[in-house]
This record gives structure tokens, C-alpha cells and sequence, in this order.
């Protein structure tokens, strides 16, 4: 006898699957809803996320579309070496700046392990900017359909669906149950190797809320009709991301629920996984991606049962992500170069050797535009100026130096970064180590992907006392020191 069912689900799997799962108390999710060592919510304004981006430089761009996409998000670093992602709004979207702040101080006041939280926004004239935590390793996307070195490991993709669907959870209990356009792409990977949610599809793209973007072959069948997101909306879209968790592919929903329906899971299942897991275990997250890809949306389940049914299926529980995932960690993520070794040991005068026989060298473009300038006195008093404080600058003598350069920024005809970082280091031998900070966070604005910049943040900031930012910055030149070097 059939089972009578009239829509896809896998009862004829296993009879009874479809009551009610049992609510499982999660006490991973609920012993720390709240993180500590996040910020609140704050406006920023438009000067400080521009100086935080090195002026929104194409260099610390991280959108997946780059320039092209509507909505742009750069990497950025405040002041105090919190790194940041900026999502830059194009012109037309959030029109009325009051409703963008309040939608944003909404989303603001969540604040959980699971999410790469929202730390504020800024809308000035036309401009609205989010601002959250950045996330260094990458998307899910990236680790599931363009991994490099290996595919990632079936435990770990078992642990991104459940601390996606605890992100949901948590933010369904906070009022926040609607996500638009959930997909690999939203997902992204802390200093830890752990996932998380980010927090820039929780905000609108507009003010009609009508921001669905994927391709149409993988929205939800009641979004094609009302062209509105739903929370049942939301749990469509995380079936579709169990496929992709299951397959290693973006599968189209259509397709793949006709593989399940001939029960042919082994096409779904993706072949580097082979050995990692148990048929059962395949099983059961196609039971769970197939129930989250019903029809009729009141059929779906809900975030709390699907953290229920993700809490047995997990693997290896006691090793850490960034091991299942191979990213390095810690001192092991970026050893200091012999320059890095030198700044941690605050050695001035070795780095005043190597200001020194640099030169001019990574002033791109500023070379020209002093040939092309030359013949102007202003300029020419500009020329002079400099080649005073290079010359002081040689013979140590700094605070002349600082005097010198001071007078080539502040004519402002051209930006060198080098001459911001020579009077950096001036005013660091002049015991004078926040004048020092400014000028080294000037010279990354001006050249985002300099090493020499961040060492000099670094050096600062030991000097200041602030030992945890100053690890950031050394951490952080060191970084772009290696990538320079390969990139050679």
C-alpha cells in the first residue's frame, strides 16, 4: 500500500521521520548567545570607513564580483587594528537614510559566536555603508567548489549546517527570522576555521525588501509568486546549501529532489567525500535537505528542529575547525620574516637602515607627477623640502626630519607613503609614538598592500602599550610581506 503522500518526502525512507524531531536542549548554542569581545553597534562616518579601506582602494575589495557587484564590500582596519568588512550600498538603494539606520541599529543589536556581527553602519548624504566583523578565510564557496589544495572533510561540512542553522535559531529568537538570499556565499570563516553567518543578509537591499538574487532555478517556488522572502522562504534556501554541503556542487533543487525521488543518492554525493562518512549518514542529511525543499512551506522545518537533527550527525567534535579545515593558526598562520623579527624587538636603527636603503621605491606614480610638476616654484620649494628632510632623515638628525617632511605634506601638491613613513619612524626616535601611529596608518591609506606601513602601525603600538593591536599589525605585515615576496 502507498504512503498516500502527495508531495516529495522521504517517509518511504524511514516511516515516522516526518513527526515532530524531539527538541534537543543545545547547550553549545545557549551557553554564550552573547559575545563579549564584540563592540555595540555605533555610526561611523564616511571619512573614517574611507580611511579604514585605503579610500575604498580596489585592492581591498572582497565581493565576490569585485567592482561589478551592486553592492561592494571592502576589507578595512580601524584605528585600533579591528579588522572590518564595509558593504558600500550603490546610489539608488535606501533612499530614506533614517529607515536604512534603523534597519541597520535592528540587525546591530545581535550578537552571537554564530554570526560575523554587525558593528555599525554610516549614512551620510547619499552613502550607506554597513560595517561588520571581518571574516579572513574565505567563503563557503570558495572552500566547496574552488578548494586549491583539498576538498573540505565531511566533518566539517556536517559542522557548517549546524552552526548555520544555530545562527538561524539564534536569530529567529531575537525577531530576526527572515535571510535573504542565503547561499555559499554568505557564509564565511573566522581566524578560527569556524563558520559563520554573515550578518549583510539580514539587512534588505531596499526598502520594498524585495532582494532575492540568485539564479531563479534555486529560489524558493513561493518567492517566484509573491516576490517576498518568508522564514519558510529561508529554510528552502538552506536545503539547497545541504546539497551543496552533500554534493560539492551547486545542484539546481529540481534536480536533485528527481535524484532522491529514484533514490539514486550516490549521484548527489560527492566523490571526494568517498570513505569519509556512512550510507546512514548520507541518508540522513538528504532526509533533512529534501524536508527543507518541500513545496508547500508550512511543510518545511523549522531552524530549532533542524539544530535537533544536526546535533547527532556531528563528527569529530573535539577537533578544532582550522585543523579539519588545514588553515593555519596562529604563530603558524604567518612566521615573522627577518623584518617582522626586527620590528617585534623594536629595533629602530635597523629599520631606519632599511627606510634608508629603500629609498623611493614603493612610491608608485609619484615620480611622474613630480617630473610633470617641477617647473613650478611652489613645487620646486616642495622638491627642496623633501630633499632636506631626506638628508636629515640620513644623518639621523629627526627632528629636523620631521620638520622637512612636515612642510612637503602639508603643501599637499603630492602623497608620498614614504615620506609618511620616514616621519613615522622619525617621530618614533623623537619618543613621540601616536604622531608615529598616524602617520604609518596615512602611509597604509595611501599604499593599502605595503608591509613596511603595517610595521611601523606595529612598532607604535608596542611603544603605546597596546600589545594585543600591535600583534595584529605585526601579524598583518607580515602577511603582505610574504605575499610580496611570491608575488616577485
Amino acid at each position: 500500500m502507498g504512503c498516500g503522500c502527495s508531495n516529495l518526502s522521504l517517509c518511504c525512507w524511514s516511516s515516522g521521520y516526518n513527526a515532530s524531531i524531539p527538541e534537543v536542549q543545545d547547550v553549545e548554542n545557549e551557553e554564550k548567545s552573547e559575545v563579549d569581545d564584540v563592540p555595540a553597534f555605533r555610526e561611523y562616518s564616511i571619512e573614517t570607513l574611507r580611511m579604514a579601506t585605503s579610500g575604498f582602494a580596489a585592492e581591498n575589495i572582497v565581493s565576490e564580483h569585485g567592482e561589478k557587484a551592486p553592492n561592494v564590500v571592502y576589507k578595512g582596519k580601524l584605528e585600533n587594528q579591528r579588522r572590518i568588512a564595509v558593504k558600500r550600498f550603490n546610489r539608488p538603494a535606501w533612499p530614506d537614510g533614517r529607515q536604512f539606520l534603523e534597519e541597520a541599529k535592528a540587525v546591530g543589536q545581535l550578537r552571537n559566536q554564530r554570526l560575523s556581527n554587525l558593528l555599525g553602519c554610516c549614512y551620510e548624504g547619499d552613502e550607506r555603508l554597513l560595517v561588520a566583523e571581518y571574516m579572513p578565510n574565505d567563503t563557503l564557496a570558495k572552500h566547496l567548489f574552488h578548494w586549491e589544495t583539498q576538498p573540505m572533510k565531511w566533518a566539517m561540512r556536517l559542522r557548517v549546517a549546524l552552526y548555520l542553522a544555530q545562527a538561524l535559531e539564534y536569530c529567529t529568537s531575537k525577531g530576526r527570522g527572515l535571510y535573504h538570499d542565503l547561499n555559499a556565499y554568505r557564509i564565511v570563516f573566522d581566524d578560527e576555521g569556524n563558520p559563520r553567518l554573515s550578518c549583510f543578509g539580514l539587512m534588505k537591499n531596499s526598502r520594498d525588501g524585495k532582494s532575492y538574487s540568485t539564479n531563479l532555478a534555486f529560489t524558493p517556488p513561493e518567492y517566484l509568486r509573491t516576490g517576498r522572502v518568508t522564514p519558510e522562504s529561508v529554510m528552502y534556501s538552506f536545503g539547497t546549501l545541504l546539497l551543496d554541503l552533500l554534493s560539492g556542487k551547486h545542484i539546481p533543487p529540481s534536480h536533485a529532489l528527481d535524484l532522491i525521488r529514484d533514490r539514486n543518492v550516490q549521484m548527489l554525493t560527492d566523490s571526494c567525500l568517498e570513505g569519509q562518512f556512512t550510507n546512514d549518514d548520507g541518508t540522513e542529511l538528504v532526509r533533512l535537505a529534501s524536508r527543507c525543499l518541500q513545496y508547500e512551506p508550512r511543510e518545511r522545518p523549522n531552524p530549532k528542529s533542524l539544530v535537533a537533527a544536526l546535533i547527532p550527525l556531528q563528527k569529530d567534535t573535539e577537533v578544532s575547525s582550522h585543523v579539519l579545515m588545514d588553515i593555519p593558526h596562529g604563530s603558524a598562520a604567518s612566521p615573522l620574516t627577518p623584518l617582522g623579527d626586527m620590528c617585534l624587538r623594536m629595533d629602530l636603527t635597523a629599520m631606519h637602515e632599511i627606510l634608508e636603503n629603500l629609498g623611493y621605491k614603493d612610491d608608485e606614480g609619484a615620480a611622474s607627477e613630480l617630473s610633470f610638476q617641477m617647473w613650478t616654484n611652489q613645487m620646486q620649494e616642495t622638491l627642496n623640502s623633501k630633499k632636506k628632510g631626506d638628508s636629515a632623515f640620513r644623518h639621523k638628525d629627526f627632528r629636523a626630519a620631521i620638520d622637512c617632511y612636515s612642510q612637503f605634506i602639508d603643501v599637499g601638491t603630492m602623497v608620498s607613503p614614504t615620506v609618511y613613513a620616514r616621519r613615522s619612524l622619525s617621530y618614533l626616535m623623537s619618543d613621540m609614538p601616536q604622531e608615529a601611529l598616524n602617520d604609518a596608518l596615512q602611509a597604509q591609506v595611501i599604499s593599502p598592500v605595503w608591509h613596511i606601513a603595517s610595521y611601523l602601525q606595529a612598532v607604535a603600538l608596542f611603544t603605546l602599550g597596546k600589545e594585543n593591536e600591535a600583534q595584529v599589525a605585526l601579524r598583518e605585515g607580515s602577511v603582505l610581506e610574504n605575499k610580496r615576496g611570491a608575488a616577485a
